[in-house]
């Protein structure tokens, strides 16, 4: 959460941000109770509501999503996604019956099958196997078949996924293959290195309002974010921004926070301290807050967001540009702005600290610090990008 560098503040930001943090949690909604899904698992798909069992505690799913095998989103480790508490006394970890044993034929001159997928020989799919009626596929992997790739649900064989996908089927459709090559993707800026398709495999649950049109518009006013140095540093700094974004919203879920403050600072800015009537409260991808930080944003942008805060939370484009305008500029708790820790090779957890500081870093929270960078891991995976520097803080 963005907060004023200046020292006389930092001390009031810190407590509220504290408070909020707290808050946020005590009135995040309680997903309904569900089914007990056991010992929580790698590989599986998890609904709202359904409670699993990890290192001797309980914890209840928040949104529905697939923990990503190598991803590290453990209930622990994932506040967005899981909650602390729940009843889950029984039950196990439900995996799908194999079809009965047949009769094994008699091997036949040319070699038989394996019951393992095997890399896809056609071009586009990036090492992602291709779907045969003979290959095993278990819950999390992935297979490709005709341009497109879908993901298992749970234990499936000799179920095409074009025609098994969806509902209660066991694929899910995933996206059209992307074109290998060094810039796979269409247009320019950003839209050069992350496309919709890939934009949707990162936030497949988001909030609507957070369209992918308004954050391409966004981008091309800050030409330099992801637009500075060889491709590979381009990718880098996406994963990093919307690993961060998504931390910050719940991945693309929230629009505003949850504990809504007047978050007025009571100091005076070249707008004055706060409009009446008006609160400065968390918006937008990186939730920006504060009276200070809506009097800046608003005038680098040439938008009145300290007299309407309100314009973030109502317009796609502007809620993108706040984030983007703190990324490129801002160092906050910091030492130098976001976008300056990916070209200068300081690391990932340089980015960290230039968001919420000390409250994450140097042990404030490790949790929090691991759930940035598992989903900066997860998105890296799906651009193809690479980490350079610490990921740590």
């Amino acid at each position: 959460m963005p907060r004023q560098n200046s020292r006389s503040i930092v001390g009031l930001c810190a407590s509220l941000l504290v408070m909020g943090a707290l808050l946020f949690v005590a009135m995040s909604p309680s997903a309904a109770q569900g089914p007990c899904r056991g010992n929580w698992a790698e590989g599986n798909t998890y609904n709202v509501g359904d409670s699993v069992r990890y290192n001797g505690a309980t914890y209840t799913c928040l949104q529905t999503h697939t923990a990503y095998v190598g991803a590290g989103w453990t209930p622990a480790s994932t506040p967005s996604l899981w909650r602390t508490g729940g009843s889950c006394t029984g039950g196990t970890t439900p995996t799908p019956t194999p079809p009965s044993p047949t009769p094994t034929p008699t091997p036949a001159p040319n070699p038989t099958p394996t019951p393992t997928p095997t890399p896809n020989p056609g071009p586009g799919c990036n090492g992602i196997p291709t779907w045969t009626a003979t290959a095993i596929f278990t819950g999390g992997q992935r297979a490709s078949l005709n341009g497109f790739i879908y993901e298992a649900k749970w234990w499936t064989q000799n179920q095409n996924p074009e025609t098994n996908s969806g509902g209660d089927g066991p694929w899910k459709p995933i996206g059209p293959c992307v074109p290998p090559g060094p810039n796979p993707n269409p247009g320019s800026g950003l839209a050069a290195v992350v496309s919709q398709t890939q934009f949707n495999q990162m936030f497949p649950s988001r909030n609507p309002f957070y369209t992918y049109q308004g954050l391409i518009d966004a981008a091309a006013t800050f030409p330099e974010f992801t637009g500075t140095g060889d491709l590979a540093m381009r990718r880098r700094e996406a994963a990093a921004a919307f690993a961060n974004f998504a931390h910050e919203t719940g991945g693309l879920v929230h629009v505003t926070e949850i504990a809504r403050g007047l978050y007025c600072s009571n100091s005076a800015t070249p707008c004055g301290v706060c409009a009446p009537g008006q609160n400065y409260y968390g918006r937008g991808p990186i939730q920006l807050s504060w009276n200070f930080n809506y009097c800046s944003a608003g005038m680098a942008l040439g938008l009145d967001l300290w007299a309407n805060p309100n314009l973030v939370e109502q317009n796609s484009a502007i809620a993108w540009r706040t984030a983007f305008w703190y990324w490129m500029t801002q160092s906050g708790p910091g030492t130098q702005p976001a976008h300056s820790c990916i070209i200068n090779n300081a690391g990932f957890g340089c980015t960290i600290r230039s968001i919420n500081g000390a409250l994450e870093c140097n042990g404030g929270n490790p949790a929090q610090v691991q759930s940035r960078i598992n989903s900066f891991n997860l998105f890296k995976s799906i651009i193809g990008a690479t980490s350079v520097g610490p990921d740590g803080c």
